[in-house]
């Protein structure tokens, strides 16, 4: 193993639970200055520079389902409709009085329906973080040719749920704590646990549809479902499953989801043009908007696929997760992990650096955050000028678990469609970020490898590389 050495990091000193002046996501915070270390796989380098792609049909991973639950809607193509037209779904926030909020605005999702997904009388219990599961989870079976019956056709046993929420069910945990003080402990649910806990996404979901494989969760924050498609990828090719659902969820637009973020300072807080507010890269960048939904893909071994005759999407080339070690909250500025974790995954997916033209970014518009990303890209690509980029939280917002889960559509689209999608207000960038940013209109695009990124607080980074599908 080949050690990459970073010089002594100086963070603020402040405690970020402590401090009223500034935000622990906006600016450098630690307890003490310490020195990290990431480390890359010695045989990263040549392998990029020699690559070697599975061919084994076994051990390929291919895409052939896709569904999600969006501010746009639940169609996918719909959705990637409206992010190619450079649509801003982010709206103040009507579904709770946020009048006393210093941030009162969103991507929230409007006119959602379970109904012909979810059992009536658990869709009354349910947080809306499982019901966001649960649909995106059945359109992707329906998008893979296995509605209803048609899942009779696979080995159960063989086919697996993983699926995470970086948070899980806010509004059961509210309205628990609020019975108890309220009424005491006996008017409780006895639905509370069950529903809260971010496990039940998988495990309702896996039961529902009667998936007997590998069900579990990750909760990873907001890198929740690149970590996801890196362990469902890994289940298929060790032999353990056939078929995985994969992805994430979240529904953070509750009052204490708003409150508690507000309360971070990671918020922007343009209220008389929440349009604009998502501006990653641009120098007067304010802080995240907060999104919500479910971004799910339907993994497959391409030896299943082709057997049952599946339609295929894309291909999932590989995957690489790591953790900066560094901060509760703030990536590590220089970049290196992000860098190291993109150069793992090309290692996986076996890729050259040269044949990836394609980031989809994580790009929360964060003052730090946006600029560690792109120093971490630009330390592995020396030329980025066949390279472009883009943000599409910059009109959905920050879905935190479902983010990685929502980009992850959207890059397989472009791949097909061959044209990207816009990042929105785009007005004065950063000098640093001088790759092509798909600035407010979309562009025309031949996607060869695709990479798409998630960072999560704790530190926790994952790449994950897709392309079309190439018998």
């Amino acid at each position: 193993m080949q050690a990459i050495h970073s010089p002594t990091l100086k963070p603020s000193p402040l405690d970020p639970f402590r401090s009223r002046n500034r935000s622990p996501f906006l600016v450098g915070a630690a307890s003490k200055p310490r020195r990290r270390v990431c480390v890359v796989a010695a045989s990263a380098a040549s392998t990029v520079g020699a690559p070697k792609r599975e061919k084994d049909p076994k051990k390929r991973v291919v895409i052939t389902g896709m569904g999600l639950v969006s501010v746009f809607g639940s169609d996918v193509d719909a959705y990637y409709d409206r992010l190619l037209c450079g649509e801003s779904g982010i709206t103040l926030i009507d579904r709770f009085d946020a009048s006393e909020f210093p941030t009162r605005f969103g991507g929230q999702i409007r006119g959602f329906s379970s109904e012909g997904y979810v059992n009536p009388k658990n869709d009354k219990r349910l947080d809306d973080c499982f019901r966001y599961c649960i649909v995106a989870g059945k359109r992707a079976l329906e998008d893979a040719g296995l509605r209803g019956d048609q899942r009779s056709k696979i080995d159960k046993a063989r086919a697996g749920v993983v699926v995470g929420a970086g948070i899980g069910g806010l509004t059961t945990l509210s309205d628990g704590v609020r019975s108890l003080l309220e009424k005491g402990q006996r008017k409780i649910t006895p639905f509370f646990v069950p529903y809260s806990i971010s496990n039940m996404g998988s495990t309702i979901l896996a039961t529902d549809i009667g998936f007997m494989g590998p069900v579990y969760c990750i909760s990873a924050a907001c890198a929740t479902s690149n970590y996801c498609f890196y362990a469902a990828a890994n289940h298929i090719r060790r032999g353990q499953a056939d078929v995985v659902l994969a992805g994430g969820y979240e529904a953070a637009i509750t009052p204490i989801g708003l409150g508690s973020l507000a309360a971070c300072r990671a918020l922007s807080q343009r209220n008389d043009d929440p349009k604009t507010a998502s501006r990653p890269w641009d120098k007067d960048r304010d802080g995240l908007v907060v999104g919500e939904g479910a971004g799910i893909l339907v993994m497959e071994s391409l030896e299943h696929a082709m057997k049952r005759g599946a339609p295929i999407v894309g291909e999932y080339l590989g995957g690489a997760i790591n953790c900066d070690a560094y901060h509760m909250s703030n990536p590590r500025a220089d970049g290196v992990c992000v860098s190291s974790c993109i150069l793992s995954c090309l290692e996986d997916a076996g890729v050259s650096l040269e044949e990836v033209n394609y980031i989809n970014a994580h790009a929360t518009s964060t003052v730090v955050g946006d600029l560690a990303e792109i120093k971490g890209i630009k330390k592995v690509f020396k030329n980025t000028s066949e390279v472009k980029i883009n943000a599409t939280k910059s009109m959905i917002g920050h879905s935190f678990g479902a983010a990685g889960g929502l980009e992850a559509i959207a890059t397989v689209k472009a791949i097909q469609r061959g044209w990207l999608h816009p990042s929105i207000n785009q007005f004065n960038l950063e000098p640093l970020v001088d790759l092509d940013t798909v600035a407010n209109v979309k562009q025309q695009h031949a996607v060869n490898v695709a990479i798409s990124n998630s960072f999560g607080f704790g530190g926790h980074n994952s790449v994950v590389a897709f392309a079309a599908f190439k018998p």
